[in-house]
């Protein structure tokens, strides 16, 4: 999981990609971390995505570092269910407290990908499996 975690904190903004019904979904993401050997990601329980990947969990994560290689990973959203992985999500990025706490009643949920592929992909060439 490491080299995956390496490749987004390289990249610093990834895409996420959803499902609305039959309408394809992407926005682009910042927050992630490795903890207990899983790339956890972090999203809002009052956002659209919440509720996309809650209702079809396929997903997929598309990155581009400045040398020109990319990644995709792709597989199965699973929201963790112990708070501690929102907790150190949110100690890595404290200015999210200000928007998930208990005044504003949202909550952060965070997500790993089970079922998962990841592959750094050159400009040319072949690509890296990365799991």
């Amino acid at each position: 999981m490491s080299k995956v975690n390496d490749f987004l904190s390289a990249a610093g903004v990834f895409f996420l990609a959803t499902c609305d019904g039959d309408q394809p979904k992407v926005r682009p993401l910042g927050a992630h971390m490795e903890m207990d050997g899983k790339v956890l990601f972090g999203v809002g329980d009052f956002k659209d995505v919440y509720k996309q990947l809650s209702a079809n969990p396929k997903t997929e994560i598309v990155a581009a570092k400045a040398d020109g290689h990319w990644m995709r990973y792709t597989g199965r959203a699973v929201f963790e269910t112990d708070p501690k992985y929102a907790e150190a999500m949110l100690d890595g990025a404290p200015h999210l407290r200000n928007i998930y706490n208990e005044e504003t009643g949202h909550k952060m949920m965070v997500f790993h990908i089970e079922d998962a592929t990841a592959v750094d992909i050159p400009v040319m060439g072949e690509g890296e499996n990365l799991l």
